[in-house]
């Protein structure tokens, strides 16, 4: 109750404008320059907006720091007629989307004539959406035993080019956290290692890149050893030195431009300033964090912040998910990631009345703005 009365004050400005935003429940450091990382920033930034997207209009702005799971072709269509800067790709999308002539990606776009970012999970191993048609590769875990940091590079490039191929341009992987026994991780993690799990992330990003897509690492500050499973409630990391001793030293070891990194939900029980108690993706603190750098070997952070899903169960037990947007966006987030299209409207409206009223200031919001960069 004492979280949810903080974030019940903290919304309130936000949300008096906007009487019905909250009614619906559903970073060895390595600088890598390439020329598809030039290219991947350029095809996402390039691409001239629209009349009704033009960058001083503040409704086009918040909607630009959403993307949202789309269930098919006219799902998808819908959500970008209403300005959602991007779209998800989950297991229960229509793989026609992936596939159709006319009803794909491609086709999408020449319909909304403005570019937007398109997302997928493609870890390898258990986490590969649509593997049907995008392929089959093994688990991060499997590629650090078997293979050498150059080769899994190669192999997270045959990754990406068979993204980009479908027209995927954000990959939520590598997963940085290490494997402390923790299914909801385990195998999704390179080593329980940090130092080889950091070594091999960053191989695995700088191939995404080699593609031309966009890398995300995650969870940052660290999901490995958590104390559940943050798809069904709330969960509980170490204290935050313990995480600076093993979870966040691949964030020390990761510098690699073009790279994005998503915030899980994990409660950090002393980050913050009172305790707050609140999930990393709704903590300002855990976003000053990864901004700042400021944790043992940490290095300032500048790329695109994502957020965890905002409809799992460790958001959505605190708040529904328009007022989590508004919320995750206040903290730090770039761009609000929910896996589902309901509730759009309502988390715009919502956003553009938290801008107006100063409760989102302008200048943090402009900069995400700036960051996300499909305007």
């Amino acid at each position: 109750m004492h979280i949810k009365r903080l974030l019940a004050a903290a919304l309130l400005g936000a949300l008096a404008a906007c009487s019905d935003a909250g009614t619906d429940t559903d970073p060895a450091s390595t600088e890598v320059t390439t020329a598809s990382t030039t290219a991947s920033a350029t095809q996402e930034t390039s691409a001239p907006p629209s009349a009704k997207t033009q960058p001083h209009d503040v409704r086009a702005q918040a909607a630009s720091l959403m993307m949202v799971g789309v269930s098919n072709y006219d799902d998808a269509l819908s959500a970008l007629n209403q300005g959602a800067g991007g779209i998800f790709i989950g297991s229960g999308t229509d793989p026609n989307l992936l596939t159709a002539l006319g009803r794909n990606i491609e086709a999408l776009r020449k319909a909304v004539g403005r570019d937007f970012s398109v997302s997928i999970d493609f870890e390898g191993g258990r986490v590969l959406r649509h593997q049907g048609i995008l392929g089959t590769f093994p688990s991060p875990q499997v590629m650090a035993q078997t293979m050498n940091p150059e080769q899994v590079r190669g192999m997270a490039k045959t990754m990406g080019d068979s993204l980009f191929a479908h027209g995927v341009t954000v990959n939520f992987a590598p997963v940085a956290d290490i494997d402390a026994g923790l299914d909801v991780v385990g195998d999704r993690a390179f080593s329980a290692d940090p130092n080889i799990d950091a070594e091999y992330a960053v191989a695995f990003a700088q191939g995404m890149l080699d593609a031309g897509v966009r890398p995300v690492f995650k969870h940052f500050p660290g999901h490995g050893r958590a104390s559940g499973d943050s798809h069904t409630g709330q969960v509980f990391t170490p204290p935050l030195g313990d995480l600076e001793n093993i979870d966040l030293v691949p964030y020390s070891r990761i510098n690699v431009p073009g790279a994005g990194v998503m915030l899980g939900h994990m409660v950090v029980p002393d980050l913050g300033s009172p305790k707050n108690g609140l999930p990393s993706t709704l903590n300002p603190a855990a976003y000053q964090l990864l901004r700042t750098g400021s944790y043992r070997g940490g290095h300032p952070f500048d790329g695109v912040v994502y957020t965890d899903d905002l409809a799992m169960g460790a958001i959505t037990g605190i708040m529904p998910v328009p007022q989590a947007v508004v919320a995750s966006l206040q903290a730090g987030a770039d761009q609000a990631l929910w896996v589902t299209t309901a509730g759009l409207k309502e988390a715009i409206d919502a956003t553009v009345a938290a801008v107006e009223t100063g409760a989102y200031p302008r200048a943090q919001f402009e900069a995400s703005v700036r960051r996300v960069g499909v305007l």
